[in-house]
């Protein structure tokens, strides 16, 4: 058998880059539409049918919870059907229940529409988008997951103004089927046309020294919780975590009264905008800094970033805790990631990856819901900010 030959990882010509490419632009729309969205729908849910805050937090919750059970299992979901039938599928179910979002009348359909979404967020979002990139690059993964989950930024960048400009205009029931629309006929055929199989090198990683590690997922997860390594950084990027999706679901809501819907739209822009700006800084110097370090320093920023956004009704002041909390969001999603690439074998990238990515998803799921029931328990957002603070 011939073995044709690959240009280096760190060439132009390589083929992964354009599995880069690909994964920026799934990551786009997942977050735009899975993660970033959840605070346009929060908002626009609660003034269609009145529903409490509380409610649609939960069913967010619930989102995030069934989307942590089916993402441990998306490393090994591409080893079986491959990343083009992964992606393909994830980004099918998220634009179904995308558009189906906007149709509901009853709180029994969010929930099963979230489920339907759940779906589509593990097949777009992290674990897919790390675990797919894992089967083209091994010395320049990390500089990969960097370049790729900008596009997780670049999708609040776009999709939340581009959703509230899209419901002024037509309604939440047009602009959820249009981005439904753009989904199907813009990211399907890039993903059908350009992810096919991975090189072969890569393919035979499981054929080496690491092959019963890179087989046996179970004894993975199982060495996983008796691992400090591990379990320290998940557990730190959980809580944080918590705090960080809890606050951003809600922050349209929270800033509205404040300074407007459009300017609140534009602070959560300027968010994502800082946090391409974070991690592409910090991307360029990561591999030479201790990143558990920067991790901490990290979630200090978010804390000091929250403490503004308590105590100042000042606009620009506002504006500029969302910058600075902007600025390490993009990093905390991507920090993970490279923590286990450093510190752990290849072989087991995969599992770790999504096995992180599960617990902290479990995790972060009970922020929306909380904070909800902290506002509406106290009717402010005063207590559940002060206390999403003391989480970071």
């Amino acid at each position: 058998m011939v073995t044709v030959p690959h240009p280096p990882e760190s060439s132009f010509r390589y083929d992964g880059w354009r599995i880069v490419a690909v994964c920026f632009a799934v990551a786009t729309f997942g977050w735009a539409l899975g993660f970033y969205g959840q605070s346009v729908y929060l908002a626009e849910l609660t003034r269609l049918h009145g529903w409490p805050a509380s409610l649609i937090a939960t069913a967010t919750t619930f989102f995030y919870l069934a989307g942590a059970l089916l993402v441990v299992f998306v490393g090994d979901a591409i080893r079986v059907v491959g990343p083009r039938a992964c992606l393909l599928g994830g980004i099918a179910a998220m634009a179904l229940g995308t558009a189906l979002l906007g149709r509901i009348d009853a709180p029994w359909q969010l929930y099963a529409v979230y489920a339907l979404l759940a779906v589509g967020w593990a097949g777009t979002s992290l674990g897919a988008v790390t675990s797919t990139l894992g089967l083209w690059f091994d010395q320049r993964r990390g500089m990969a997951i960097s370049l790729a989950l900008n596009g997780a930024s670049f999708g609040g960048i776009t999709g939340v103004p581009l959703l509230v400009a899209a419901i002024g205009h037509v309604g939440f029931a047009g602009a959820t089927l249009a981005a439904a629309i753009a989904a199907v006929v813009v990211l399907m055929p890039i993903v059908a046309i350009f992810v096919g199989r991975p090189p072969l090198r890569a393919a035979q990683r499981t054929s080496g020294p690491d092959a019963v590690l890179a087989l046996s997922s179970g004894a993975i997860r199982r060495g996983a919780f008796r691992d400090a390594a591990f379990l320290t950084v998940t557990i730190a990027f959980a809580l944080v975590l918590f705090a960080q999706v809890g606050f951003i679901v809600h922050l349209i809501a929270y800033l509205d009264p404040l300074i407007g819907r459009e300017r609140a739209a534009a602070a959560v822009a300027l968010l994502t905008t800082m946090a391409v700006v974070g991690r592409v800084s910090l991307s360029t110097v990561i591999d030479r800094l201790d990143q558990r370090l920067v991790s901490a320093l990290s979630f200090a920023s978010q804390a000091v970033a929250l403490a503004i956004l308590i105590l100042s009704r000042d606009g620009t002041l506002l504006l500029f805790a969302c910058a600075l909390f902007g600025f390490s969001v993009g990093n905390l999603i991507t920090l993970p990631a490279l923590i286990v690439q450093r510190e752990f074998a290849p072989g087991s990238f995969g599992v770790l990856v999504s096995l992180n990515t599960a617990i902290n998803q479990v995790t972060y799921a009970f922020g929306p819901g909380v904070v909800g029931l902290l506002r509406d328990a106290s009717g402010s957002y005063t207590i559940p900010s002060s206390a999403a603070s003391r989480w970071n």
